[in-house]
């Protein structure tokens, strides 16, 4: 078994379990390469890696059975970069906050790894979405797992977002922005935008304003299989396209197209794993404050 690991800062009440996460990969034997920046963040903290094996991210990453991701959803966001196309999979382990794709808590990591070691897990594919544009914005990393959204460059006014579906006009959202999210982002930005929860295994898209100045305008979910074109309209020429964290600003004169991506993002689930369970520790459903 081959396995990549990156990953971002922890705390020091998880440092023991990152620790025990590498002893255990020694012990087994695994063949593993580390990120170089986590790779120095370790040596920081005062982790023994038990490997030299490094690759820079995200244009290193080796081939690999598994990508250990160790962090939180960003961490993971930038591990699916490593992955692209090669569809390799994902483990989330959660040492940053919510954790809706990184969903293995530090005190289960022994478990975990003995699950997956022993075969004992799922592949959970998760729909990419992909951009063109008239220049490659964003080169080999043109897709993105939870959303792609447009957004104004200044606080002072809105853009005017003219968006097509299959070729067909749609609307032109006054607003300061727009949100296309994946089922998997649905929990994210566009959540938190008035967007709906949508199961991650569900073939859409949603599309959700960002401050509409028309409040009839409201969030629209299209089968995944649509296309969608946007033009934009900017009082400072510019505007903001992001995929993911990543961001370009861009010139009203680019035109964008949006898909679904050919290739998909492979996250490792083990039995325990539930999407609505998720929902509820989460978002604290079910629960009432009063009581």
């Amino acid at each position: 078994m081959k396995i990549a690991i990156h990953g971002r800062s922890f705390t020091t009440e998880t440092q023991p379990y990152v620790q025990a996460l590498f002893d255990i990969l020694r012990d087994k034997g695994v063949d593993f390469s580390i990120s170089a920046s986590f790779y120095t963040h370790l040596l920081q903290a005062g982790i023994e890696p038990h490997t030299p094996k490094t690759y820079p991210h995200p244009h290193g990453a080796p081939d690999a059975d598994f990508i250990f991701s160790i962090g939180g959803d960003g961490t993971l966001l930038e591990s699916v970069m490593q992955s692209r196309s090669r569809q390799i999979p994902i483990l989330g382990i959660n040492t940053g906050r919510l954790g809706f794709l990184a969903t293995v808590s530090p005190e289960c990591i022994p478990a975990q790894l003995s699950a997956l070691f022993d075969g004992q897990y799922q592949l959970e594919e998760r729909t990419l979405v992909s951009l063109n544009s008239d220049n490659d914005l964003f080169e080999d990393y043109n897709f993105a797992l939870n959303d792609f959204t447009i957004t104004k460059t200044d606080t002072s006014s809105m853009i005017t977002i003219h968006a097509y579906l299959d070729g067909e006009f749609l609307n032109s959202y006054w607003a300061d922005g727009l949100i296309v999210s994946t089922p998997t982002g649905s929990t994210g930005y566009s959540l938190s935008c008035g967007g709906p929860v949508v199961l991650p295994t569900n073939e859409v898209f949603v599309i959700t304003p960002i401050s509409p100045h028309n409040l009839n305008v409201r969030p629209m979910i299209i089968p995944d299989g649509s296309q969608l074109s946007f033009r934009v309209e900017s009082r400072s020429n510019n505007f903001l396209v992001s995929l993911d964290s990543r961001f370009r600003i861009v010139d009203v004169a680019v035109s964008l197209t949006l898909k679904k991506s050919v290739f998909k993002a492979r996250l490792v689930k083990f039995k325990q794993d539930n999407f609505v369970q998720t929902l509820r520790t989460k978002l604290h459903w079910g629960l009432d404050a009063r009581n």
